[in-house]
């Protein structure tokens, strides 16, 4: 056990490469960040950012003093070429997102599948992910679930929502605070829902009930945040 609870230095690899570290961050809990993440983020010699002033604001509550860069959907290739050929050359380098675990509905698959193809050590730093933290308590069976992401806001809405009715088992899908009722309204008026707001922060809150009675509870309080929203499957009692 001893053994298990040492975190292992960030090492050169043999082939004289660095390597590319996936870090998950807080959904909102700060206490959430592992003592791993931490070291991981310590020891890297660059932090590939969605937004370097989110995670800037993190990386000062924990006095960590690392360079950054944004990475994002809108990078172009010289910027993933940057990021490759500093992998090459040894350096260390940390992936986050805003909140939670990088490439889970997150545009940070790019960096991945370059580093992948450039036979880069590619190692996961695992914590805080809002869709398992939502399946997690939705007493639905989770032994075989599909996640959906963001469902699209105008063109394939329909169809996007049209194949979700036809899938049986679990499903977990985010939403936004300007549009969740307009999505809620679009599921499966018959199968129960689990809807968490605000995963891990202050305000968290869990509504659970059919689509009709979930809304009403949600015109009764408050709207803002993110959502995580998880159906039943199909004849779930």
């Amino acid at each position: 056990m001893e053994q298990l609870l040492k975190i292992q230095p960030l090492q050169m690899q043999p082939n004289n490469r660095g390597q590319l570290f996936i870090v998950a961050t807080p959904i909102g809990n700060l206490a959430d960040l592992s003592s791993r993440a931490i070291a991981t983020l310590k020891a890297s010699d660059l932090i590939c950012a969605e937004d370097t002033r989110v995670t800037g604001g993190l990386l000062s509550k924990f006095d960590l003093k690392v360079k950054m860069m944004t990475v994002q959907q809108h990078s172009d290739d010289s910027v993933l070429n940057d990021v490759i050929d500093q992998l090459k050359s040894g350096k260390s380098i940390s992936v986050v997102t805003d909140a939670g675990t990088p490439n889970i509905s997150d545009p940070g698959g790019q960096l991945v599948a370059r580093a992948v193809a450039e036979g880069i050590s590619i190692i996961p730093i695992p914590g805080p992910s809002a869709l398992i933290a939502a399946l997690s308590i939705s007493g639905f069976a989770a032994d075989n679930f599909t996640f959906l992401g963001f469902p699209p806001h105008k063109k394939g809405r329909e169809t996007y929502f049209r194949n979700l009715a036809l899938i049986e088992h679990t499903i977990v899908l985010y939403e936004a605070t300007h549009r969740i009722e307009k999505t809620l309204a679009q599921l499966p008026p018959d199968r129960l829902l689990v809807v968490c707001r605000e995963l891990t922060k202050l305000h968290e809150t869990t509504y659970r009930g059919l689509a009709a009675e979930v809304i009403a509870e949600l015109e009764q309080g408050s709207k803002k945040g993110e959502f995580v929203i998880v159906v039943a499957p199909i004849g779930w009692k």
